[in-house]
C-alpha cells in the first residue's frame, strides 16, 4: 500500500493539492516534494479556511499534521 501512495503522490508532483490539517485549517498549494513520513513541500501555498485566503508561499508541512490529502482528478 505504501508503494501505491508513493506512486500516486509522485504522479501528482507539480500539481495543485488540497490538505486538511489537524488544526482544522485547509491548505492548497503545488506539491513539490514529499518523503516517506508524508512531509510535504508546497509552493504557492495558501490557507483557504474561513474568510479571505492567506498566501503562505513555499512551505514544508510535517506529515503528522496532515489529516487528509485531496489530489486532482487525472486529466483524460
Amino acid at each position: 500500500m505504501a508503494d501505491e501512495i508513493s506512486t500516486l503522490m509522485t504522479n501528482h508532483k507539480n500539481k495543485s493539492i488540497l490538505l486538511r490539517l489537524r488544526n482544522n485549517k485547509t491548505i492548497q498549494g503545488i506539491l513539490l516534494d514529499f518523503d516517506v513520513h508524508m512531509n510535504l513541500t508546497l509552493d504557492k501555498a495558501e490557507e483557504i479556511s474561513e474568510g479571505p485566503s492567506e498566501k503562505l508561499g513555499k512551505i514544508l508541512l510535517r506529515g503528522d499534521n496532515i489529516l487528509a490529502v485531496s489530489l486532482p482528478d487525472d486529466e483524460s
